[in-house]
């Protein structure tokens, strides 16, 4: 089983910036994709950053929202399965639980198989 783990979410005021972490525990043989999903109370939940590729570096290729590009920054740090989510210039628009997703590669049942995981998710406030 792969499991996520992610902290950092917070109350901030408008402007100001948090830093997300995510964490993935578990056989992984792996990692294909990491990213942040949000999803604010009576919305669909929407993809916010993502990170693909790079092999066993810490880059890869990185997509983002259009209504976060500029502001937010992913990254990550593949030897700890970890990945980042920089969030600068928060807006009140920003609020809502913050979801990591991974997919990838895991060992389990004495095969390979692919995972999907999630977090629990973290919640952030902006304050206006």
């Amino acid at each position: 089983q792969v499991q996520l783990v992610e902290s950092g979410g917070g109350l901030v005021q408008a402007g100001g910036s948090l830093r997300l972490s995510c964490a993935a525990s578990g056989s992984i043989v792996s990692m294909h994709a990491m990213g942040w999903y949000r999803q604010a109370p009576g919305l669909q939940r929407e993809s916010v950053a993502s990170i693909t590729g790079g092999g066993s570096t810490n880059y890869g290729s990185t997509n983002y929202a259009d209504c976060v590009k500029g502001r937010f920054t992913i990254s990550r740090d593949h030897a700890k399965n970890t990945v980042f989510l920089k969030m600068n210039s928060l807006k009140p628009e920003d609020k809502a639980v913050y979801y990591c997703n991974a997919e990838g590669l895991y060992y389990s049942r004495s095969i390979y198989q692919n995972f999907d995981a999630w977090g629990q998710g973290t919640r952030v406030t902006v304050s206006s």
